[in-house]
């Protein structure tokens, strides 16, 4: 074999190993997330496939400052609470949409200029953080440059627009709390702001302390699972 094609076909070789390496790679997303694959599924043994690892690593995007802000310890502290929040609104990862569809129907609000395009009864709770409401798919969807008003179904079908909705809420929405979730774990007022910023107006100060109990429980186990503190002010 001359030089040449010797020359040529090592070259080859090492093309192809490059691109073997390239596919093997984690994404830099994958890569930076404070929860490995391994730990995800720790976390949520009986999780729907919908539930992808790689469709929320692909989500991060969105919301780059999201488990990327602070010391590694609050790094982990809020992937922790972000999940265990998910993890209390799915029932471990399992239910992509609201389980009771008799209140499919409610979650329309006609004052809205923009009304409900998508039907009467299309804004149901979908998604880790159980997206409901006309008002909620517009302003997520115009957060994130996809049209959830007209279509709500892609929370549903898509796993990375799913895990995109959960962020855009935890990072962006106050609810029924007086901060986001992601400022109350970034800013250390503890994981119970967490909850009342998603549910306060029904679990917090008494109201449901054994859904309370439910997220705090889970939080605590998925510290443990990253090799962290849980930290303080854990209830509501």
């Amino acid at each position: 074999m001359s030089r040449r094609r010797i020359a040529a076909l090592l070259s080859s070789l090492a093309l192809a190993s490059a691109a073997l390496l390239f596919q093997q790679a984690p994404s830099a997303s994958a890569a930076g997330f404070v929860v490995s694959e391994s730990q995800f599924n720790q976390m949520f043994p009986n999780r729907n496939s919908f539930y992808t690892y790689s469709g929320l690593t692909a989500a991060l995007s969105a919301y780059p400052g999201f488990a990327n802000t602070g010391s590694d310890t609050v790094k982990k502290q809020e992937a922790a609470a972000f999940l265990a929040n998910v993890n209390h609104e799915t029932g471990g990862l399992v239910h992509i949409v609201e389980q009771n569809q008799a209140n499919y129907p409610h979650y329309c609000d006609w004052s809205q200029p923009y009304g409900c395009p998508a039907g009467q009864a299309a804004y149901y709770g979908r998604g880790p953080i159980q997206l409901s409401w006309n008002f909620n798919y517009k302003a997520a969807g115009d957060a994130l440059g996809i049209d959830l008003l007209g279509n709500p179904w892609r929370v549903q079908n898509e796993a990375a627009v799913a895990w995109k909705t959960g962020l855009w809420y935890w990072n962006t929405q106050n609810g029924p709390g007086t901060m986001t979730p992601h400022n109350a774990m970034v800013n250390q007022a503890g994981f119970g702001q967490t909850i009342r910023s998603i549910n306060g107006s029904l679990e917090c100060d008494g109201k449901n302390p054994a859904q309370v109990q439910s997220r705090v429980n889970a939080y605590q186990r998925f510290t443990q699972i990253l090799g962290v503190s849980p930290g303080g002010n854990l209830y509501c």
